[in-house]
């Protein structure tokens, strides 16, 4: 069984899945630090409103961005690390400014259309390859990322 990795996944696939979250670790370490700024720097009439929930966001994408890593190591891979790195191949940039909140929620939804649409690829692949655990986690940051573009889309309607 050289083919198989110590999870019993195809070598081959898993590096390529690996390669896939690899990606998404990168744009969800961009989205991070943007989404630090836009709690540290949010001013105006919804000041503590979205000061908070972009508290609760950052501190939920901490958390996503270990399980990811986490899961890079389990298909065999050692995850990126480096923030230059990351710079490079993100799709998500870096914020210019952070101090308007209606334009930061508007970034923030930017942010999640990315992500869905990369997530649902991983979880195509995922299961095309039989790997539960990959598939499992992104159903869930699927599930909860809807309801968060539901809610963020939601404060944006006048």
């Amino acid at each position: 069984m050289k083919n198989v990795n110590q999870i019993g996944l195809e070598t081959k696939s898993s590096k390529e899945l690996a390669n896939q979250l690899q990606d998404l670790l990168a744009n969800y370490s961009i989205f991070y630090q943007n989404v630090r700024g836009y709690h540290w720097n949010v001013k105006g009439e919804k000041f503590f409103e979205l000061h908070a929930k972009f508290e609760e966001l950052y501190n939920d994408l901490f958390i996503k961005i270990d399980d990811i890593a986490e899961r890079i190591l389990t298909l065999g891979v050692e995850p990126q690390f480096k923030f230059s790195k990351y710079l490079k191949i993100a799709e998500i940039k870096e914020t210019k400014k952070a101090t308007n909140g209606i334009k930061d929620v508007e970034e923030i939804l930017s942010a999640f259309k990315l992500l869905l649409s990369k997530q649902r690829k991983i979880l195509d692949f995922s299961g095309e390859i039989e790997d539960e655990g990959t598939n499992a986690l992104m159903s869930d940051y699927i599930r909860e990322q809807e309801k968060l573009v539901w809610m963020y889309s939601a404060f944006l309607a006048k």
